[in-house]
């Protein structure tokens, strides 16, 4: 595969995410915000619904003051919590409360059958698994073969 043809299948996938993704975000409830549900989503999958914040950081497409600041208007709703992390009295551990993980279930409930609606009907079963088999492949950097 030359350049060009390696550039025009990154351009196809950054418009693709980006139609998709205004799609979603268009019939997302106003409950949380997109960032707040990406927060309790990633806490929701963690053992014991927490993360030490520079972890959760690793996962959100934020910058660290940015996300010290989503997260403290998420302890102010009862979302979360923010605790001194008792490993290291330097970080700090943010857990998702009670309160939190049901505006995750209801929201996450009406957001996954927005998605599932946008990408059934476009896509096939087959082609579903193989976007996804190569949105992995690519994400973690594998070599072709």
């Amino acid at each position: 595969m030359s350049r060009s043809d390696s550039i025009a299948a990154w351009e196809a996938l950054y418009r693709a995410q980006v139609a998709v993704l205004r799609h979603i975000r268009a019939d997302f409830p106003d409950e949380v915000s997109f960032t707040e549900y990406d927060v309790l989503f990633n806490l929701a999958r963690q053992p014991e619904r927490r993360l030490r914040l520079r972890d959760l950081n690793r996962h959100l497409l934020l910058s660290q003051p940015s996300v010290s600041r989503l997260i403290d208007r998420l302890v102010t709703r009862g979302l979360v919590d923010k605790l001194p992390d008792p490993g290291d009295a330097r970080g700090t551990v943010v857990t998702l409360t009670d309160a939190g993980a049901e505006v995750f279930r209801r929201v996450g409930t009406q957001h996954g059958k927005v998605i599932a609606d946008r990408m059934t009907s476009s896509l096939t079963d087959a082609e579903l698994a193989e976007l996804a088999r190569l949105s992995d492949k690519l994400r973690s950097g594998e070599a072709p073969g």
